[in-house]
């Protein structure tokens, strides 16, 4: 039974030392502190798995979510269940919803997904941000009606050519010289790495995101391993493919074709231990296979092992 760790758990006041976007975790064990600074950086750290999504209960959910749909322009899709899923799975499991800044190991104060937009599929189209910010502790919610409702509301102008913040501010910043650009970037990573980035600068930026994702699927492509940035905050970088066909069988040895979709998730392992991450993803797979769970509050405890 999946029970959310009280140790992590939002509800805390602040103190000296602690982030705008979280609080600094103190009582670690000396491997955990000393960790930050054997291997500082995110690309010394990223543990990467792949894994294959069946779709068949996803797509049965789908059919019956999208009958009842108020939004019929805008309808319930794979990428917005696994979206889901995850806000789910990290609620349940908080720690992966910490990071390591400043040689430091952090829990956010908020969990948040962020993706890429395509305004069009063609070679000239412009990119938007689409990032979600979930309610926090003691708010209830459905998870799915969250993401689904969230999305209409960002992903609907975005296709219809409105720019995100962060996107109108990187315009912006670009019409500068290029050495006044390069000053700001030296200034931005020297206040990242001390946890002093403006508010103003983090929001919508993905780089300080709970969790990065990308729809490959949409373009046609497989999923696969993706680095982390060493800039920000972001400690989980997730891949999603395109359908396919893939072979299942049963204990009688029978074959049977099924829709899937391939994940590759990339995180930086000093955020949690082996052992968390793979009840996580066993979490997570889970909830991928019982997706109506996603129509429930946030909080509700899930029977997975």
């Amino acid at each position: 039974m999946s029970k959310r760790e009280k140790n992590v758990s939002p509800k805390r006041k602040n103190r000296f030392g602690d982030r705008k976007d979280a609080w600094l975790l103190r009582d670690q064990d000396g491997l955990h502190i000393l960790m930050p600074f054997m291997y500082p950086k995110k690309c010394d750290n990223e543990a990467f798995i792949r894994e294959q999504i069946d779709l068949t209960a996803i797509n049965k959910y789908l059919e019956k979510k999208n009958s009842s749909n108020p939004h019929p322009e805008f309808p319930y899709k794979v990428f917005q269940v696994i979206v889901a899923a995850f806000a789910k799975a990290v609620y349940l499991r908080p720690k992966m919803n910490q990071f390591v800044r400043g040689q430091r190991l952090w829990a956010r104060k908020e969990f948040s997904e962020a993706f890429m937009v395509k305004r069009q599929f063609t070679d000239s189209a412009k990119e938007g941000v689409a990032f979600l910010t979930f309610p926090q502790e003691g708010q209830h919610y459905c998870p799915m009606e969250f993401v689904h409702e969230k999305l209409f509301k960002i992903v609907y102008p975005i296709k219809q050519g409105k720019g995100d913040s962060i996107s109108n501010s990187i315009d912006i910043l670009t019409k500068f010289p290029h050495w006044v650009v390069r000053i700001f970037m030296a200034i931005l990573n020297w206040l990242d790495f001390h946890g002093r980035v403006p508010a103003s600068l983090m929001k919508g930026d993905p780089s300080y995101s709970s969790i990065f994702l990308t729809n490959l699927g949409s373009i046609k492509l497989n999923a696969g391993y993706h680095h982390l940035s060493e800039r920000g905050s972001n400690s989980i970088f997730v891949t999603v493919g395109e359908y396919h066909q893939a072979p299942f069988y049963d204990e009688k040895g029978n074959v049977e074709m099924r829709q899937v979709l391939d994940m590759g998730i990339t995180l930086d392992e000093r955020i949690a231990d082996g052992y968390y991450y793979s009840k996580t993803i066993k979490l997570l797979k889970y909830l991928l296979a019982n997706p109506e769970l996603l129509d429930e509050d946030v909080s509700c405890e899930v029977n997975y092992e």
